[in-house]
């Protein structure tokens, strides 16, 4: 059988066209998680700055002014800073679980953003069990500063190590059942269902209504999972020199940060899209999309304006977070413990009883 050059050429066309296929099927699954990583960065690089500003401006002092118009590029200085510093190793410290602890902190709260839906069809994942994939990948985390207080064979980094762990198992728990309020009122644990859920009737539909105890009891376990002040004892400088981070330097040290500030970001996202509605800005019987004719099916314009949305309601949170900070003294570790057992647990359980008993007397 004789093949012509014309027949080869096609061939061969048809073989570069299916490669080209492939580079661009790839290309368009990386491209939101490159976009995703990308906004990340730069969500963090600004809350590390606000919170500087917001700090400085409550003691009344001067802020970072010198890195970039307004100090807006110190974090990055810090940074770069911590990546160019000599990495220590403690002599008689696990070496494998001082390495890897900083990066399991990291790894698993960076996936739980890939159920966060940013606007209008913008969510890189839809599963159904979206807000308990969060929690359950959340739980990892303490995990990994146990593992970094362990591995490094010091006092005072295992008992920070063994804080996280206790503060953690404290407050999942009426994390959780508030979650699970949230969602027999959705009827659903997908985190896109709950924000258009709460989309049907306005501002009036926001959980921030129904579910005024849930809002408060979240708020403080949220706080409490981010280990922020007055919730910061696994890392207190009085007590413990810096807890689980005494022996760490150089970019691993600065690893525990990124994860801290992605922890905040992460909880602040799913207060505005458990209790403020996402990117929903529409009040009671008047939808602000209808009223300016943006449609969810617009593509672009209606993602950016869902974005836009869903972020300023995140900083606002991220404002009360900044200015606890800085308001609110540090708790004892049993008034800690005392808080998320003897009060916060048995006011999620009673919410959670509630909720159940109204959605059943609704049918």
């Amino acid at each position: 059988m004789i093949i012509d050059t014309t027949e080869v050429q096609d061939i061969h066309f048809f073989s570069k066209l299916e490669f080209f296929k492939e580079v661009y099927r790839i290309l368009w699954i990386l491209a939101p998680i490159f976009i995703l990583v990308l906004g990340i960065t730069i969500s963090v690089l600004a809350i590390v700055w606000l919170e500087r500003e917001i700090s400085a401006g409550i003691q009344q002092r001067i802020g970072p002014e010198y890195a970039g118009p307004f100090g807006v590029l110190q974090a990055l200085a810090d940074g770069t800073k911590l990546l160019f510093k000599e990495n220590l190793i403690p002599s008689r410290g696990d070496i494998r679980l001082f390495s890897i602890g900083p990066s399991i902190s990291v790894i698993s709260i960076l996936i739980s953003y890939s159920v966060i839906p940013f606007g209008y069809n913008f969510v890189l994942s839809d599963l159904n069990i979206g807000v308990f994939l969060w929690i359950a990948i959340s739980s990892i985390a303490p995990i990994g500063l146990l593992m970094s207080g362990y591995g490094s064979n010091n006092k005072y980094s295992f008992l920070g190590g063994l804080r996280a762990a206790a503060q953690s198992i404290s407050y999942e728990i009426p994390l959780t059942l508030c979650v699970l309020s949230i969602s027999l009122l959705s009827n659903s644990l997908s985190t896109v269902d709950i924000v258009d859920a709460q989309s049907k009737y306005g501002l009036g539909g926001w959980n921030l209504w129904r579910q005024p105890m849930g809002f408060v009891v979240f708020l403080i376990s949220s706080l409490a999972e981010c280990e922020r002040l007055p919730f910061d004892l696994p890392e207190a400088e009085e007590e413990l020199v810096a807890g689980y981070q005494t022996e760490y330097s150089g970019i691993k040290f600065g690893l525990f940060y990124v994860a801290s500030y992605l922890n905040l970001l992460i909880s602040s996202l799913f207060v505005t899209i458990l209790y403020l509605g996402g990117s929903n800005i529409s009040i009671p019987y008047i939808f602000v999309s209808d009223f300016f004719e943006i449609n969810k099916t617009y593509g672009v314009f209606g993602t950016t304006i869902g974005i836009f949305i869903t972020l300023v309601k995140t900083y606002l949170f991220l404002f009360v977070s900044i200015t606890t900070r800085w308001t609110l003294p540090r708790l004892r570790m049993d008034q800690l413990l005392n808080l998320g057992w003897k009060f916060l647990l048995p006011i999620s359980l009673g919410n959670l009883l509630l909720t159940t008993s109204s959605q059943l007397f609704s049918l």
